[in-house]
């Protein structure tokens, strides 16, 4: 009984470091895709671009073109710990080993990489920028503008991964069932909540996409960082028309829920699916 107790204890406060460490590596990442980006100057550091460079000369640059392929580099870092550790293969290995702590290993590994790409990015800063508001009044207006927009764009994403389960996409519910002895939560959602995180694991496209693209300047290096991401989201989600339809069903259930009050409690989407629970 001791050792149980020992061993989940161990994992608890193993689930609760990363939990920080995620935490951080989450706040650290508004700061560098939002905040820095908007307010690059603000502190008298240097411009983020220089438009009085040529393209054909800033293309030539050595310095340029190292910056370019470092964070190149970094971003290939990122995707590659992203992609591998979700491979079924890989997935079915460090569960054999992790054991519940496979998606806590998971998403420590991914805020490593995060952090280890803003800590090494490579502002390009010879180069000019693909465009750049400088124009009064919009060079006031236009940065306001879309530091209101990244801000709701956050609360969104925050919102979004707190109703597709957030304990259990960091690992802590894993640990939870373990210790309860309830297995995987995965396990009790039902079998369209789990083949739509099968296909969709972090909804949240459309925000991020606006926090990458909309800026007051976009320069060489935040292309390549928009870029690179907005691909690998777009390429890493396969949801079809039987994920939009139960989205949907679950969408309805929720606002009808909201419009009773004194209604009947129903789980955050997706974790179950009611009907399928009924029948059962």
């Amino acid at each position: 009984m001791a050792s149980v107790t020992v061993r989940g204890l161990a994992l608890c406060t193993t689930s609760l470091l990363n939990f920080a460490f995620v935490f951080i590596s989450g706040a650290d990442l508004i700061r560098f895709v939002s905040f820095r980006a908007i307010y690059h100057n603000i502190t008298g550091e240097t411009t983020l671009c220089r438009d009085s460079i040529p393209w054909s000369v800033a293309l030539r640059d050595s310095s340029v073109l190292r910056a370019l392929a470092v964070d190149l580099g970094l971003l290939a870092l990122f995707i590659v710990q992203h992609s591998l550790l979700a491979w079924l293969p890989v997935k079915q290995a460090l569960q054999s080993v992790l054991g519940p702590l496979n998606r806590t290993a998971y998403c420590f590994t991914t805020a490593l990489a995060l952090q280890i790409l803003m800590r090494y990015w490579q502002p390009v800063t010879n180069a000019p920028c693909l465009w750049s508001v400088r124009q009064a009044p919009w060079s006031v207006w236009f940065p306001l503008l879309c530091f209101s927009l990244h801000f709701l764009c956050w609360a969104i994403i925050c919102s979004i991964l707190m109703i597709f389960d957030y304990p259990e996409l960091l690992g802590i519910k894993q640990v939870y069932y373990d210790c309860l002895g309830l297995g995987d939560p995965l396990s009790h959602k039902s079998p369209r909540a789990q083949r739509l995180l099968s296909h969709l694991r972090h909804p949240v496209c459309l925000e991020l996409g606006v926090v990458l693209w909309l800026l007051p300047a976009l320069s060489l290096d935040r292309l390549l960082l928009a870029g690179a991401l907005s691909a690998y989201l777009a390429l890493a989600h396969s949801l079809d028309k039987q994920d939009l339809a139960y989205l949907c069903v679950q969408l309805n259930s929720k606002m009808q829920l909201f419009a009773q009050p004194h209604g009947g409690s129903a789980d955050a989407m997706p974790n179950e699916d009611t009907d399928d629970h009924k029948k059962k």
